[in-house]
């Protein structure tokens, strides 16, 4: 099965959470911080969204930045994304 992201929303993967601070404190499941920072998976097709035009600005592979509370989380199989809107995109990391 794959995800197939609809109007202007992107399928995210997000990078694993650290296991340990800079300076060397391991830290359990619950006090990590969920990362920002994810791949992207799929991209919809954009075109009119709510009586806009959407221009998908993201391509599959890109890492990027996203808000913090936006999106949904989906479990496929054993994987999990997210799944937001290209509004919700902060950045490309280059």
């Amino acid at each position: 099965m794959k995800l197939v992201p609809l109007g202007d929303r992107v399928v995210l993967k997000q990078f694993e959470a650290e296991e340990t601070t800079k300076s060397g404190i391991i830290l359990t499941s619950k006090t990590q911080e969920k990362p920002q920072e994810a791949e992207v998976i799929a991209v919809g097709p954009g075109g009119l969204v709510d009586g806009k035009e959407v221009t998908m600005q993201v391509k599959v592979g890109d890492k990027v930045i996203y808000s913090k509370y936006s999106g949904n989380e989906v479990k496929l199989g054993e994987e999990e994304y997210i799944i937001v809107k290209q509004s919700d995109i902060l950045a490309v990391v280059e």
